[in-house]
């Protein structure tokens, strides 16, 4: 039986959680599938637990800032980082699924592989443990902007465990501070790259 627990945070009106519990895998790839065409709802995946959420504005504006961003570093200091958004990855012998809301790859991704770097923005509490998702799934890291205090995280997988990093490992040459530091919902997006791209080029 599934049973389903509602979540009401202060973010309620403009971002939904909503929790289901005792979901075989089968039930939630139908409801992936089914729902990938028509619907913005994301969907994290973990061992029987499934959360659906509705994303924000102020979600996806940070989100596509992150994004933005990063593709002008990577195309300022000439990086093959290819960006695939929020492709669904799953794995049925881990039971695990989600969507990052961004994520990179150095060079080409295998149709069966992970990205090398997923982008998550937190704007409300996950009710799923996503980076426990993210850990069976294999992904190396995954940095997390938290909406509250406008920083960037950079977490690393080691062992099966994600640690703590100043700097990734994947892309060590990018300042992820001074990254942090542009991304400003509300503003011009443009300007935002813009004025990136003036500090990255300014004479150390």
């Amino acid at each position: 039986m599934v049973a389903a627990t509602p979540h009401v945070g202060e973010h309620s009106v403009a971002e939904q959680r909503f929790v289901l519990h005792d979901v075989p895998w089968w039930t939630y790839v139908a409801l992936r599938d089914a729902l990938d065409e028509v619907s913005r709802i994301r969907m994290t995946y973990l061992e029987g637990t499934l959360e659906l959420m509705s994303p924000s504005l102020l979600h996806e504006n940070a989100k596509k800032i992150i994004a933005r961003l990063i593709e002008a570093w990577a195309i300022e200091q000439r990086v093959e980082l290819n960006g695939f958004g929020s492709t669904t990855f799953r794995r049925e012998a881990k039971a695990r699924g989600l969507e990052a809301d961004e994520c990179y790859k150095l060079g080409p991704l295998a149709e069966d592989g992970v990205p090398d770097i997923a982008i998550e923005v937190i704007v409300s509490n996950p009710l799923v443990d996503k980076l426990a998702v993210y850990a069976g799934l294999g992904v190396p890291e995954v940095w997390t902007w938290h909406a509250e205090r406008g920083a960037l995280v950079v977490h690393r997988l080691v062992a099966g465990v994600y640690q703590l990093r100043e700097r990734s490992e994947i892309v060590p040459g990018l300042d992820v501070g001074m990254l942090a530091r542009f991304v400003r919902p509300g503003e011009s997006q443009t300007q935002l790259v813009i004025s990136y791209q003036a500090e990255l080029r300014r004479p150390t």
